[in-house]
């Protein structure tokens, strides 16, 4: 491709490409995401066996993404490691507070760099990408501290960027909803419990299992707030769903069931209070 002064220019993947070129060997963070899922398919495309996916399991991660992580990981060809972490070990994290991703991710990278050298691979690589930058994310000041490398934000790729090139490169994924760990469906302030995450996880999978495809529960000290798709608001509120939704989730235990007329919003839970 060239630009108007007649100067060769590269597309994102082929800026993707040639930073992986500069790699030896890469241990890929990996939850199964479009974001981290791009990272692995082209680290492995350019480096082949000399790179290999790591994914963290917990109670913060649902067993649905845990198997598509799977799936993705053979659809690829690709080695993968399953690491058990528990972040509940820690008062920072069980506060939820305003530093909880920084406390998740030090721990997750705290034991990554070690694996990565054990294992003989030069980079622990991670999905952060361009639109991250702008978001209140402070598990980025633990991978910069702990000297993880971002291929998609050196390559200056955003969310439209990433979606296009997996699609151009027939990832099976390239279209799934953001997903995020169910730590985040907590009303922040509230302390974080295996029950709650267990609670949060099975009213998620009822939904999904509703044929909805993009869900969140969130828990505010016992309530429930359903936020589906905006395309998906009115078969949420078609009134037998509206009974089904309900039901079921007051049989996990919430209190109150409430159904967002606004739909899924990146970060709600830290926004509202109730």
């Amino acid at each position: 491709m060239a630009n108007h002064d007649g100067h060769e220019t590269s597309g994102p993947l082929e800026r993707l490409q040639g930073i992986m070129r500069g790699m030896d060997s890469a241990l890929v963070a990996f939850s199964g995401g479009i974001d981290s899922t791009l990272v692995l398919k082209t680290a492995h495309d350019v480096l082949g066996d000399r790179t290999a996916a790591v994914t963290a399991v917990s109670a913060t991660f649902p067993a649905v993404e845990l198997a598509l992580a799977r799936q993705l990981c053979a659809e690829i060809g690709v080695h993968q490691i399953l690491h058990d972490t528990d972040q509940l070990r820690y008062d920072g994290f069980i506060r939820n507070d305003a530093a909880r991703c920084y406390h998740c991710k030090t721990d997750l990278y705290s034991a990554l760099i070690p694996l990565a050298e054990r294992m003989g691979f030069a980079y622990v690589l991670d999905g952060t990408h361009r639109d991250d930058a702008g978001d209140e994310r402070p598990g980025l000041r633990a991978a910069r501290e702990h000297g993880v490398r971002s291929p998609l934000l050196e390559a200056a790729m955003g969310k439209a960027d990433i979606r296009e090139t997996a699609k151009i490169l027939g990832l099976s994924n390239w279209d799934k909803p953001a997903a995020a760990c169910l730590s985040s469906r907590i009303a922040r302030g509230d302390i974080i419990t295996v029950e709650k995450l267990a609670r949060v996880e099975r009213a998620e999978a009822f939904l999904l299992g509703q044929g909805f495809r993009q869900v969140r529960v969130r828990d505010y000290a016992g309530r429930a707030r359903v936020e589906v798709g905006q395309d998906e608001l009115g078969r949420l509120f078609e009134p037998a769903m509206q009974d089904r939704v309900t039901l079921n989730l007051a049989g996990l235990g919430f209190t109150e069931i409430t159904l967002d007329p606004s739909g899924y919003r990146q970060g709600s839970t830290n926004i509202h209070s109730s």
